[in-house]
């Protein structure tokens, strides 16, 4: 079937489900899948009112969705914002619906796109900014995971690493975006590690629990984002890293390295410093160049830029960035940071103004706009 005439039709259901009370996000979102079951639909049994057919079909997915993620905050709210110690309950719907979503039949990047979308809570937005890609792209890719699976039963389960990657991706979301999912991914993660002794499992948790446990001081009274070496590490939960350390440590002891344990060994080692000056950034890049061996995942190379620039100096990071790719997220922010230590400051100021402009989230493109005036100000005087 066609669905050009469909595509014609779908800003204006839009703007109708606008109306109704739907933010425009969601409203999108639901037009989409609406459209989707049109396309399966109506070759066969046509609407006399197409537009009619698609507001419906449209304002019940949207309904279908607000109730989920209502269920969704509901358990976050009972999970009292502070993820409780110890092995969670191993049975839970919602994990298990994490596995059903990962199914066999579609691709890890598929299933874990949909899944997030379907049960993690997640926009469409959200998702392709977490995946690197542009928001057309990553609609379309959970366009055709949803088609793949239109006619399939959910009662095959997907495998433990694509679920991880998803509750590891709703937790970065709930972590650093403006929807609250890092508990949830916490309690989730707890019951996966208790049912499945999956050594990944288990250095995922650890990871989560040591950022976790840094939340409170990434922030200050006026909301601002303070960098992790001006965070007042007295605020840090010693509950939560104390028990991080403990699950990551348990991990390592099955010598089976994955990349969330290489992640968690270089939490814990900030974890460790009780000031930023005391860091040991030399083990960090250690872990980092483990950690690029494992993925080869250019947020990483980025960061271990960052930690070759403390271990050895801003000269030695400006030469490990110039081998990364410029358009990659931050890399100019982290080439201002470099500049700035290296003692350039025009240069520097112009990266942070510039890196301020593509920042993903309001608080950070703040921080950059802030570092940008401190470094002109100081120029000027």
């Amino acid at each position: 079937m066609n669905e050009a005439p469909l595509r014609t039709l779908t800003p204006t259901v839009i703007g109708i489900l606008v109306r109704r009370g739907a933010d425009f996000a969601a409203a999108e979102d639901a037009v989409q899948d609406a459209l989707i079951e049109a396309v399966g639909a109506w070759p066969d049994d046509s609407p006399r009112d197409p537009k009619g057919w698609l507001v419906t079909v449209a304002w019940r997915k949207f309904l279908d969705t607000a109730r989920a993620d209502t269920s969704r905050r509901h358990r976050e709210v009972r999970a009292e914002g502070e993820p409780p110690p110890g092995p969670g309950e191993v049975v839970d719907d919602t994990l298990q619906l994490y596995f059903l979503c990962a199914h066999p039949s579609l691709t890890p990047a598929s299933a874990v796109a949909l899944t997030l979308r379907a049960v993690g809570g997640l926009t469409t937005r959200q998702i392709a900014r977490a995946y690197l890609v542009p928001e057309a792209t990553m609609a379309q890719r959970i366009s055709r995971a949803k088609r793949t699976v239109s006619g399939v039963r959910f009662n095959q389960p997907g495998d433990v690493a694509t679920v991880l990657r998803v509750l590891y991706l709703v937790f970065n979301e709930g972590y650093s975006g403006d929807v609250d999912l890092a508990a949830e991914a916490i309690r989730l993660t707890r019951r996966l590690a208790a049912k499945t002794s999956h050594e990944e499992a288990a250095g995922l948790l650890a990871l989560m629990l040591l950022h976790h446990a840094r939340r409170p001081a990434r922030t200050g009274p006026d909301g601002r984002l303070v960098p992790l070496a001006e965070q007042d590490r007295g605020r840090w939960n010693t509950r939560l890293i104390a028990e991080g350390v403990d699950v990551l440590q348990t991990a390592l002891a099955r010598d089976r390295l994955g990349e969330f344990q290489a992640q968690a060994a270089i939490a814990a080692l900030h974890a460790d410093a009780r000031t930023a000056e005391e860091t040991d950034w030399v083990q960090i890049v250690e872990w980092y160049d483990e950690l690029v061996r494992l993925t080869g995942n250019p947020v990483a190379r980025l960061n271990r830029a960052v930690a070759v620039g403390e271990a050895d100096g801003p000269r030695a990071g400006l030469a490990a960035l110039v081998e990364l790719d410029p358009a990659l997220p931050r890399h100019t922010a982290v080439a201002a940071y470099l500049h700035e230590r290296d003692g350039d400051p025009v240069t520097a100021a112009r990266l942070y103004a510039e890196a301020a402009r593509s920042a993903p989230t309001l608080p950070e493109r703040d921080h950059l706009t802030r570092q940008a005036a401190r470094l002109n100000a100081q120029l000027r005087s």
